[in-house]
């Protein structure tokens, strides 16, 4: 009876929860239709759990350094009923908001310790802040960092070990094998990963499968931790977890990241499960010590955003360092400094990676302002000056309210600086087609404009050209073999030209080439303003809106997108 009583507890917590956070659509986490087709309530955490190994593990922290807390809880409750425990992370925990960004990706390492982790992966994004940060946040990591699939250009050794065995109290060797997305030499800045080669898509299967049958000899299960993703971009791309696990022999299990999916299994069954991201969910593989079997695997839901996690499962400790951290950065970052009357997207998708939103319609203008305020577009006329921005550099909406250097920072976490490249009109319409060659599906990509007018006709197929080559190292885009997909009527007002200079207002993501902005990488002529992105936002809103977004100027997409269906 107290073991039916706690499992309809545990269920009425996470429904009334979701009901509750039905409306919260301002993070882009929490709906009930997530909790009724993922939250797996069959966990009981008060049965014994003696004899056996549990592993917890994390993925796309980014930033919610209270979740960690969550985490060391749970690992404190499992083995107060008898499990072994091993705490795992599949990457992307170095950045995504203030409290891990004002730090270079520090505070994250320095969380991960205090939670005790055994051990983890990359994720793209811990390439963010530059190898040589990375270098430096990693020595200070008390737990090991795998990554197969990366090498040092100038040494061409592997920058961390591949894999690792951990033996448990009771004895159970389980052995970690760490891949890193190829997709990171385009999704983070390329001149802060040069003098590394992320191996290609096709070399996957075989690097895996070489560290794979390397310990498999001496480990009791081999567990992948990977940071692949699932996504109709990693699909295409033939990166994903899925697809990888397929041709590869001696894996019993993947813990997978990148594509912030919920999932207990592949689409088709497979082994893999991932949380989602910023501890939305933490995720539980139980194995069995005397078969050395896995014997289930889900996934419990936290609902940390929302102080509503179970208080018995938090670790006091790690909950003390957590909140250390925001005191710290919520002093000089939580202050409001505008207000908005609407609510500003920033979702994934559908969002700023499907289509325009107003979040992006507000950021790629602000970028524009910020230049032609200071000056220094000087081989164009005003009229020929336009703003792109790749939709998944905007990382989270601002809701209506207040508004904060916190919120902005991470709307726009990245660190990175507005620049500005000159293109012709043929070359302005191969990055457009470039960078939708996915749409309708998601694509990091896909741009938010300022001054241009243009359609996407998805009913047309990409026509599919060569590799992009960035640094004399292949791309994982391809440019367009011909303008299929993409038109563009006005600039400005003004007809297009497609024999026209064109002054681009972006960021120096896309000036180095990430993303699919190759040719940028390639322009005759750019420049960095040294202006960073956020402080752009917070000055076009101070100066320019007058600390007011209104409903008039952002409530809803100025409409210069349309896209056929």
């Amino acid at each position: 009876m107290k073991k039916l009583l706690s499992l309809i507890l545990a269920l009425a917590m996470v429904l009334s929860a979701a009901a509750a956070l039905a409306e919260a659509t301002g993070d882009g986490y929490w709906r009930v239709a997530d909790y009724l087709a993922h939250a797996d309530i069959r966990y009981d955490l008060e049965k014994d759990y003696t004899g056996k190994t549990v592993i917890l593990h994390s993925n796309d922290v980014h930033g919610q350094v209270d979740g960690y807390a969550c985490i060391a809880g749970l690992r404190t409750c499992f083995e107060s009923r008898g499990a072994d425990v091993i705490l795992a992370d599949a990457g992307d925990f170095s950045q995504g908001n203030p409290y891990v960004n004002t730090s270079k990706g520090f505070s994250a390492i320095e969380m991960m310790n205090a939670a005790k982790y055994d051990v983890a992966t990359l994720g793209n994004h811990e390439f963010d802040f530059g190898y040589p940060q990375l270098k430096e946040n990693l020595s200070k990591a008390s737990f090991p960092v795998l990554c197969a699939n990366v090498t040092l250009d100038e040494t061409g050794e592997s920058i961390l070990p591949a894999s690792t065995i951990i033996t448990t109290a009771g004895g159970l060797k389980i052995g970690f094998v760490g891949m890193e997305t190829p997709e990171t030499v385009t999704k983070v800045n390329p001149g802060l990963v040069k003098m590394l080669t992320f191996a290609p898509a096709e070399k996957l299967a075989e690097i895996c499968q070489k560290e794979v049958d390397a310990i498999r000899k001496d480990a009791d299960l081999v567990i992948g931790l990977f940071h692949l993703g699932v996504d109709v971009e990693q699909m295409s791309d033939g990166t994903s977890s899925r697809q990888l696990l397929e041709k590869v022999k001696g894996i019993d299990m993947v813990l997978d990241g990148h594509s912030h999916t919920v999932m207990t299994a592949g689409k088709d069954g497979e082994p893999i499960q991932s949380t989602g991201t910023r501890f939305e969910y933490i995720g539980v593989v139980v194995i069995d010590n005397e078969n050395k079997g896995i014997e289930d695997n889900f996934v419990i839901p936290t609902l940390i955003g929302h102080n509503l996690y179970a208080a018995r499962f938090l670790d006091e400790t790690t909950a003390a360092e957590a909140q250390r951290i925001i005191d710290k950065v919520d002093e000089e970052y939580g202050k409001e400094f505008a207000t908005t009357e609407v609510f500003l997207n920033g979702e994934k998708a559908p969002g700023n990676r499907t289509e325009e939103t107003n979040m992006g319609d507000l950021v790629v203008d602000a970028l524009v302002w910020s230049v032609v305020k200071e000056g220094g577009i000087e081989q164009v006329e005003p009229n020929a000056i336009v703003g792109i921005t790749n939709g998944g550099g905007i990382r989270a909406s601002i809701p209506k309210g207040e508004v904060t250097k916190k919120a902005v920072n991470t709307v726009l976490p990245f660190g990175n600086t507005v620049a500005v490249a000159y293109v012709s009109g043929a070359e302005l319409l191969e990055i457009l087609e470039a960078s939708t060659f996915l749409t309708p599906d998601p694509i990091g990509g896909f741009p938010q404009t300022s001054g241009i007018e243009w359609t996407i006709d998805t009913t047309k197929a990409f026509d599919q050209g060569p590799v992009y080559i960035l640094d004399g190292k292949e791309s994982s885009y391809y440019a367009p073999a011909s303008i299929q997909r993409v038109t563009i009527s006005a600039i400005n007002g003004e007809p297009f030209d497609m024999n026209a200079t064109y002054a681009i207002v972006t960021n120096n993501f896309c000036t180095d080439g990430g993303d699919t902005y190759n040719v940028l990488a390639h322009a005759a002529y750019k420049f960095d303003t040294g202006i960073p992105m956020d402080q752009a936002l917070i000055d076009y809103i101070t100066e320019a809106l007058n600390g007011k977004i209104t409903a008039e100027a952002y409530g809803e997409p100025r409409g210069s997108l349309t896209i056929i269906k």
